[in-house]
């Protein structure tokens, strides 16, 4: 384990749906880096018995908490929710995110015997939906791409991918991309402003073709920099 970038230190992550797939996934590997990690959930047994078993298998800080409880004690907050549930739960603890970096890292897709497919989204994106509801809040967009089976696997040990980073506010866009490169083999990279974060979400839906073609857990490079 390195040491983690000074911008980290001493804060805690907490990871809302936590107990999902890609929550699960970025909250084994921030425990893995040595970052303290709330586990959020509905269901406040469902997330302690995820973070019993993500601390036993990192021998990281992992604890579980209800999402509003976990949303009180981050200092940085990823919300990794699905999307039919994104704007009520945002909207529910405006108070506990005020002031914090919000990480969005959902993607509005549907799906139907063709695929997945990109949903329209009234504000533009998920992440300008949060900010939206989060006036007291940074909302950055980030992790939307990462293979949640590569998170998870703990035979991966590096994780093969750039992060697109998004937001308004270079300070908090930086500590992100600190966030995203406690993950071997992971760099974060500004993608631009929150105003972008529509196609990086939809991006999905084409990485998850890439998959069925091939067989595959894609992620995305980017070359040059």
């Amino acid at each position: 384990m390195s040491a983690l970038p000074e911008s980290l230190a001493g804060k805690t992550v907490a990871v809302l749906g936590g107990t999902g797939p890609q929550g699960r996934g970025l909250a084994r590997r921030f425990a893995a880096a040595g970052i303290p990690v709330v586990i959020g959930s509905r269901s406040q047994e469902r997330a302690q018995s995820t973070a019993a078993d993500l601390a036993e298998a990192t021998g990281g800080d992992v604890t579980g908490a209800e999402n509003e409880e976990a949303a009180s004690r981050g200092d940085i907050v990823v919300a990794a929710v699905p999307w039919e549930g994104h704007g009520e739960l945002l909207a529910a603890l405006t108070a506990q995110l005020a002031g914090k970096v919000v990480v969005d890292c959902v993607n509005p897709l549907g799906f139907d015997k063709q695929g997945a497919y990109a949903l329209p989204v009234e504000e533009g994106s998920a992440a300008q939906q949060a900010q939206g509801l989060l006036p007291d809040s940074t909302v950055v967009g980030a992790f939307h791409n990462v293979s949640a089976v590569k998170l998870e696997d703990p035979e991966v040990v590096e994780v093969d991918t750039d992060v697109l980073v998004l937001g308004d506010v270079r300070e908090a866009t930086d500590l992100v991309q600190d966030l995203a490169g406690v993950i071997p083999g992971v760099r974060g990279v500004f993608g631009g402003r929150l105003r972008n974060a529509h196609q990086v979400e939809a991006l999905t839906a084409n990485l998850i073709s890439v998959n069925r073609r091939y067989q595959a857990h894609a992620g995305i490079r980017v070359t040059d920099i």
